[in-house]
């Protein structure tokens, strides 16, 4: 009979039959298998404790590795995914937390950033060799693509690179000030070099913008002399407590940083607005927060600034492999390292390739029969004959059609799994970031096909 109000809630929640769910458990019975990847997230957290045994128990390895994954299939950001880690018994479950007993967000952020992409990548091989035990994915089809991801940056000009400078070394030596660490006099400019910086966006001519470039860099050169005599201040012998010289210490350290960053962005401003220079791609500095970011052309058509990516993908979807590049070097530079590597990853080269169109040359295409692949087929041909690639002209369409679903695995990566943009700061947590999405593809992958 149907009630008006329930008489009594039950204690113990139904099981949550739905797919989500499915999959969750899933995962979990996979990581249960491999107890080595939690062995290797604890190694990764207590590295660089004096004594791993004393204090707290803080998050176990197996807790922060279910953790990074459930917030790379999701997408939250650390206030999401601590309500929901709180609120859904599906998420608390999968990640052995308590009801209602998740970690407060500082927690999250610092276990989960402790995470090295050389164990994330270690735990991906894992995945891979589960697959080829299972007969998901052998590794004898492969298609190989290039992306960039994005690292966290607005979009880059000297202005505005000249204006966080100014604000970023004005904000370092108040602190020294507030702290009573140094009493060296600094005149605070940051106002006035946003004027300038907001000046320089809206000039309408060349003539205006010009003037107010050589006040801007005046104000900027003023602050990095204040900088470095807070610097040589810090750095001199006196009387102070061991908490104090630790502090003083640390702040040099982030002076000396962002003063060798601003003087670099005095030098190129100075040689591209005054003497008219077009300065290199891998001289300049697009960021002061991510001074590690590449500028990445594509097409000759759009600017990108984050960090070439290139994949290969097998014919289960499972991504087989990932590297990130340092700088921008062409597509036909790749092919045949990353056949290699394939060769690495399974003992064996595969028996059919397809790659993008950047790939294509007589040399690569020479070098990976060499190595043993069968068939190779490039998107576009670049005065290649398709007997010299495939054994048919049908086996070639085959591959070039086998390749195009590169494009939507690349796709699913960036829509799905956060590798559009990276969120976390400094090359190797982009490195971390890059390889936690990856696993989480993968994972997730493995988990619907079987």
């Amino acid at each position: 009979m149907r009630e008006i109000v329930a008489s009594q809630v039950p204690l113990v929640a139904a099981p949550f039959d739905h797919a989500h769910a499915r999959e969750l458990q899933e995962i979990g019975r996979l990581l249960d298998a491999h107890r080595e990847a939690a062995e290797w997230v604890h190694a990764d957290l207590v590295r660089g404790c004096r004594n791993p045994n004393a204090g707290r128990p803080g998050m176990t390895g197996e807790q922060v590795l279910r953790v990074l994954l459930v917030k790379q299939m999701t997408g939250f950001s650390y206030e999401q995914l601590q309500f929901h880690l709180s609120d859904s018994a599906s998420y608390g479950a999968f990640c052995r937390l308590g009801l209602g007993m998740a970690p407060k967000v500082t927690t999250l952020k610092r276990n989960l950033k402790r995470v090295r992409a050389e164990t994330l990548e270690k735990i991906h091989w894992l995945v891979l060799q589960e697959a080829q035990r299972r007969g998901v994915e052998k590794g004898r089809k492969v298609r190989v693509d290039c992306t960039v991801t994005a690292t966290l940056i607005h979009e880059p000009s000297d202005s505005s690179l000249l204006w966080d400078s100014v604000r970023v070394l004005t904000r370092l030596l108040h602190r020294g000030r507030d702290l009573e660490l140094v009493s060296v006099p600094f005149h605070d400019h940051t106002r006035r070099a946003k004027r300038r910086a907001y000046g320089i966006q809206c000039a309408k001519t060349q003539k205006a913008r010009t003037k107010r470039y050589r006040d801007l860099l005046k104000i900027t050169t003023a602050t990095v002399s204040y900088a470095e005599q807070t610097v040589g201040a810090l750095r001199a012998p006196a009387a102070r407590r061991p908490v104090e010289y630790a502090h003083a210490q640390c702040l040099a350290n982030d002076l000396v940083h962002f003063i060798a960053l601003a003087r670099r962005v005095i030098v190129q401003t100075g040689r591209r607005v005054f003497l008219g220079d077009q300065v290199p791609a891998k001289d300049k500095i697009v960021s002061i927060f991510e001074e590690h970011t590449d500028i990445i052309i594509k097409d000759r058509r759009e600017t990108l600034y984050g960090h070439k990516l290139c994949l290969a993908t097998g014919a289960s979807g499972l991504v087989l492999d990932c590297r990130i590049e340092d700088g921008n070097p062409a597509d036909s530079t790749l092919a045949v390292e990353m056949i290699e590597r394939q060769s690495d990853i399974y003992g064996r080269v595969p028996r059919q390739v397809g790659f993008d169109g950047g790939f294509a040359s007589k040399d690569n295409l020479a070098r990976i029969k060499e190595l043993g692949v069968q068939d190779v087929a490039f998107a576009k041909k670049r005065g290649l004959k398709v007997a010299d690639m495939t054994k048919s002209e049908g086996v070639y369409k085959s591959l070039r059609r086998f390749r195009a679903g590169v494009e939507a695995g690349i796709s699913r990566l960036k829509r799905c799994f956060g590798l559009d943009r990276c969120t976390w700061r400094s090359l190797e947590s982009f490195k971390a970031y890059t390889w936690a999405s990856v696993l989480a593809a993968n994972l997730l992958t493995l988990a619907r096909l079987l």
